[in-house]
């Protein structure tokens, strides 16, 4: 049969094959030769209808660029590198990496991103479920994809964004479990025969993040004007190759065989065995002579919000005074061995505080205040938003004071006291209800009751109702 042309350009006809074909002229390729795309079925109405399909996204401007996709490993790599490196704080690339190289990729990397169906995601997420994996890790791996995803499609490299289309597995929120205000005060007064007592005064006392408290630094706090300026925060950032052949830098600590079962030389890794590496390993920046942006540094805040100057209690300032004195004694007495960072909050040589070391010494103090087990986050933050609550503070100011940009979030934060619920529940109760009126004195006789008593414990019992 003779080809058929259409109005727009398009061609249909049957081949030898038994199949209809249908090619549409979707314009010019960057060498000048044209761009036909080809659709193919069984019967000619349902090829039409592909050709129009295809008709209609060119004519509005969505159709697909021409030529072979990446797969959803190779446009994650280069997503991570050329375009999330150039937005992204080092310490959420990092995890960006992470979840990539761990999930993503092992998952449905090696899906076409146009080839890549809703149900490919379903299964990967059942898959992680089974392995152990929390649902907020999920969640956080489909964020990640959906972007990477979101940015395929504004390029017009697939025709739309799958993940989309998938809900992932809700989050069971965390539980708070902030100090009560006895506890705060037990593990203050533990806390109180440690140089780095000051430290936890404002973690506790003022609700800073770890990061944010070991990140202070004396230029950035006003006693004059009793305010802290929390500009930085001390992270812990991965190392990145310098040299020009990463694969060949890590080559004595590549390991390409999984371990065996009952593993003795990662027994007392918290997180297992780590995994064998990829046949391209471009890891071990850490022994790279050349390497760069890791190890303990100071970086900016994430939001803006977050660098809000926060007040200072002014009962804190006499600690405060007390504490840089102290320093300049430390300071004095190491000489030339003490390393300047301008830091609040240090080691004996002026070197900032490890978070780790900062996290085991929070464990230590909770076992000698005899508090139960807590996170970094329960002991600080959410004990400050609470007990602010508790004295009376409004949820507008609690969000000021820790910074937060939503006031849904600072409800989070705060957790209701069951003894204060009572007190509000006492307290609505004598608002709606009289009180009760006092027994009367038992008779000394018997007497018969009258119309008129009937009539009025009648009416004391409407009013009760």
């Amino acid at each position: 049969m003779s080809p058929r042309k259409s109005n727009l350009e398009s061609t249909i006809y049957s081949g030898n094959d038994g199949w209809w074909h249908g090619r549409v002229t979707m314009g010019v390729l960057p060498d000048g030769s044209p761009d036909r795309r080809h659709r193919m079925a069984r019967t000619e109405p349902a090829v039409r209808r592909k050709v129009r399909e295809l008709e209609k996204l060119r004519d509005e401007g969505r159709a697909t660029k021409a030529g072979r996709k990446p797969t959803v490993g190779q446009w994650m790599e280069t997503y991570l590198t050329d375009i999330a490196s150039l937005k992204l704080k080092p310490r959420s690339l990092d995890d960006y990496w992470s979840k990539t190289r761990n999930d993503i990729v092992p998952g449905v990397g090696k899906h076409r991103i146009d080839k890549l169906a809703p149900e490919h995601l379903e299964q990967m997420y059942r898959a992680m479920l089974d392995a152990g994996h929390a649902p907020s890790h999920i969640v956080k791996v489909h964020r990640i994809l959906s972007r990477a995803l979101k940015i395929a499609h504004r390029r017009r490299m697939i025709g739309e964004n799958v993940a989309t289309l998938v809900d992932p597995p809700s989050i069971d929120e965390t539980e708070a479990n902030p100090f009560t205000q006895e506890e705060a005060k037990a593990f203050l007064e533990a806390a109180a025969k440690r140089p780095t007592f000051m430290r936890w005064i404002v973690g506790v006392g003022m609700g800073f993040r770890q990061g944010e408290t070991l990140g202070l630094r004396w230029p950035y706090v006003d006693l004059a004007a009793e305010l802290f300026h929390p500009k930085w925060q001390l992270q812990r950032l991965t190392w990145r190759h310098g040299c020009g052949d990463a694969h060949a830098c890590g080559e004595r600590l590549h390991r390409f065989d999984p371990c065996p079962p009952n593993c003795a030389t990662h027994k007392n890794y918290k997180r297992g065995c780590p995994k064998p590496c990829s046949a391209t390993c471009v890891k071990h920046a850490s022994i790279c002579p050349d390497r760069k942006g890791g190890g303990l540094d100071f970086t900016r805040p994430k939001t803006k919000k977050s660098t809000n100057p926060v007040p200072i209690p002014p009962a804190f300032i006499p600690y405060l005074i007390a504490h840089k004195a102290q320093q300049d004694e430390l300071r004095a007495a190491a000489g030339e061995l003490w390393q300047e960072h301008h830091a609040v909050f240090t080691r004996p040589d002026g070197r900032p505080i490890d978070p780790r070391d900062d996290w085991e010494e929070f464990k230590e103090l909770l076992a000698e205040a005899g508090i139960g087990d807590r996170r970094l986050y329960d002991g600080s933050r959410h004990t400050a938003g609470t007990i602010l609550n508790e004295l009376g503070v409004d949820m507008p100011t609690i969000m000021e004071i820790l910074r937060h940009t939503q006031i849904s979030q600072t409800r989070r934060y705060v957790k209701g006291r069951s003894h204060l619920s009572k007190d509000a529940m006492r307290r609505m109760g004598d608002t709606f209800l009289p009180a009760p009126e006092p027994a009367p004195a038992p008779a000394t006789e018997t007497r018969t009751e009258t119309g008129d008593r009937r009539a009025a414990r009648s009416r004391a019992r409407r009013r009760v109702r």
